[in-house]
């Protein structure tokens, strides 16, 4: 049972498709299709397969007071969102968490306890795809 540690920020930001004009209602959608993820089975970024414990979502900026959806629990950046992302990070491999984190950012990456899996924006959105959690019309 893993948990998966999502950079809501980096993953709105993958997709030119006009995020830019209402960033919270763009994470308000995001965080609505990851609700649907705890509980199902995803193939991993490796090819294996990961069962989806819980999901929590870091954000940060104009996007800090969007609503969390049910079955998502959500870190709200007081500062940087990669701050915020790191210490999360750290927290639940010190409680041997199983975890997957979801972004791009080299930096951040860099920065996640060593042995963190990780996975990039196109990973989630494409998982998130495939199980039928579709961005709303």
């Amino acid at each position: 049972m893993t948990v998966l540690l999502v950079d809501a920020a980096n993953v709105v930001g993958s997709r030119p498709d006009g995020w830019w004009r209402d960033r919270p209602g763009a994470t308000g959608r995001l965080l609505s299709r990851l609700a649907a993820l705890p509980g199902r089975t995803l193939p991993a970024p490796d090819g294996s397969l990961v069962r989806c414990e819980r999901v929590v979502a870091v954000v940060e900026g104009q996007a800090r007071d969007v609503p969390a959806p049910e079955g998502v629990e959500v870190e709200r950046a007081a500062r940087s969102g990669d701050d915020a992302l790191s210490d999360c990070a750290a927290h639940l491999v010190e409680a041997g968490v199983p975890l997957l984190v979801v972004t791009a950012d080299r930096g951040l990456r860099a920065r996640l306890p060593s042995g963190t899996q990780v996975a990039g924006p196109g990973w989630l959105l494409a998982a998130l795809d495939e199980t039928g959690c579709a961005p709303p019309a």
